[in-house]
């Protein structure tokens, strides 16, 4: 469908409906004529059967001996003069007078007509045949019959063929004629209509369509258009209504936008204080134990100084002394540097990092905690690609509120039971659901943290990742811990879901998207 302009979609409306209605002016036109003719035709016939009434009754009739005689060549004579293509005459005793024509085809019919009107005492039209008409097939030939009269007494009857085809030749040749008119006359109209509403409508609606062309914001007025335009003129009102309510939205728009580009920064700020503020929450849970680690060797590098002061040690085991004096030294600065990376603000970004590599990072920071004294932890790395592109301190947190929380579930469980945390890495694609087609897989690192703790009840499985909910006693937990871990995980395009059973422990599965490319494959889902 080829696209088409307005002007071009009302001229051929504007034609289609012009040519519709003459066609059916022409319709009634012809019908009318028609009916007329039929008319004619009927009223002439049964007045030449009139004409011809006082001879055939005179033929007829018995009044007196010397009554005329008609021969039948006489009457065939007459009935052509007449037009008629058949007649039949028959007396009161339906015995047959005459009958011929140029085409006697329905003898028979016009023999049965005319004793019909002899028994009835009436006039009869019937049609008969088939041909082609002017609009569609209709009758080829009506059939006239009347009774004859003398007096009051029936002395015969006549019936009479008057053929049709002639009405129909002449109704064509109009027909034709008609339709030619009709195209030009629908020409012409189209042409005059459309000068008009080209005048009226169009020009107009194109000093509007330019205007709009040439609009600048700033500007006040816009459309304009003259007052005997009508209802173009209050649609150039209306436009300009409109746009004074677009521009004053878009001032109120920037505003809004600005304010929420504001509120946005000020959101972004408050996440980092809160993932700050869980990290410093995490690094209290963790002083208490790693004070613990820092006295014992403190208390070796007290004994070592006090050999260091006896006089009568010798030059090697000075030596011995202050290199095992280092040695603690430099495991009380990793144990500190241990807690300020995980409680020290952020700055690195996103870039690529080693999960496992933070895993045991954490682990080994972990492993020293009293609340570790009855727990022991599993490694299974199994994934050959570790690489996720995260921040390395965001993970660092998420991975260590996991772990606390892990612990508090076992330490919450009976005491007797001996407290395991299994620590799983595997890669697990993510294929879509599409049928038989070529489909994108992007590879993901699934990690898991599988406790044997005492399980989440159904009830709040649903909520665990919810702002401030905690079914901890107060005073030890924030209720932010799974909240904040759930926020960073998204964050890096990742899942973060629990799987757990009343009594069964609990899992902490969490999804992130590799640094490796996507890779395609050709497969068929349930092949």
């Amino acid at each position: 469908m080829f696209p088409r302009g307005l002007k071009s979609n009302i001229a051929i409306n504007m034609a289609g409906v012009l040519l519709l209605g003459m066609v059916l002016i022409d319709f009634v036109t012809i019908s009318t004529a028609q009916r007329d003719f039929f008319g004619n035709e009927k009223a002439k016939g049964f007045l030449l059967i009139a004409a011809l009434e006082d001879r055939l009754v005179n033929h007829l009739g018995y009044k007196n001996e010397a009554r005329e005689t008609i021969y039948p060549h006489s009457l065939g004579a007459i009935f052509d003069k007449a037009e008629f293509s058949c007649a039949a005459v028959l007396d009161k005793n339906y015995k047959q007078v005459y009958v011929g024509g140029t085409d006697c085809s329905l003898q028979d019919e016009l023999k049965n007509l005319a004793e019909q009107t002899i028994q009835s005492d009436q006039e009869i039209t019937k049609s008969f045949g088939s041909a082609w008409g002017v609009f569609w097939k209709q009758s080829r030939t009506m059939v006239l019959a009347a009774p004859l009269r003398g007096g009051s007494v029936i002395l015969g009857g006549i019936a009479v063929a008057v053929p049709l085809e002639g009405i129909y030749k002449t109704l064509r040749r109009s027909q034709k004629i008609l339709f030619i008119y009709i195209l030009i006359n629908t020409a012409i109209f189209t042409l005059i209509g459309l000068y008009r509403l080209s005048k009226i409508y169009f020009e107009p609606m194109q000093r509007l369509v330019k205007r709009a062309d040439e609009y600048r914001e700033n500007e006040d007025l816009l459309f304009t258009v003259r007052r005997e335009d009508n209802e173009l003129h209050q649609l150039s009102k209306a436009l300009n209504r409109m746009l004074q309510r677009i521009s004053e939205d878009k001032k109120k728009l920037r505003s809004t936008v600005q304010s929420l580009e504001k509120t946005n920064i000020e959101l972004k700020q408050a996440q980092k204080e809160i993932i700050q503020a869980e990290k410093l929450a995490s690094a209290g849970r963790l002083s208490s134990g790693i004070a613990h680690e820092i006295g014992n060797p403190i208390g070796i590098i007290m004994g070592y100084l006090e050999l260091l002061k006896q006089k009568n040690i010798t030059a090697d085991e000075k030596s011995e002394y202050i290199a095992r004096t280092e040695d603690e030294i430099n495991r009380i600065n990793t144990i500190i540097r241990q807690l300020l990376d995980l409680s020290r603000p952020s700055n690195d970004g996103a870039q690529p990092v080693s999960v496992h590599e933070i895993i045991n990072d954490i682990t080994e920071v972990i492993r020293s905690q009293p609340l570790m004294s009855n727990i022991q932890i599993y490694h299974f790395l199994e994934a050959k690609d570790d690489t996720v592109i995260a921040d390395a301190s965001q993970l660092r947190q998420v991975f260590l509120n996991l772990i606390i929380n892990a612990t508090d579930a076992i330490s919450s469980g009976p005491k007797e039971t001996k407290g395991e945390l299994t620590i799983k890495s595997t890669i697990r694609p993510e294929t879509s659901d599409s049928d038989k087609k070529s489909v994108k897989v992007q590879p993901m690192l699934q990690i898991e943290y599988i406790d044997n703790g005492p399980g989440i009840s159904p009830e709040n499985l649903d909520n665990i990742f919810d702002p401030f909910f905690t079914t901890k006693e107060p005073g030890k937990g924030t209720g932010l811990g799974l909240s904040v871990s759930f926020m960073i995980v998204e964050s890096i395009g990742g899942t973060l879901k629990a799987a757990s059973e009343k009594g069964k422990g609990t899992t902490m599965i969490i999804l992130l998207p590799l640094a490796t490319t996507s890779v395609t494959e050709e497969r068929k889902i349930g092949s």
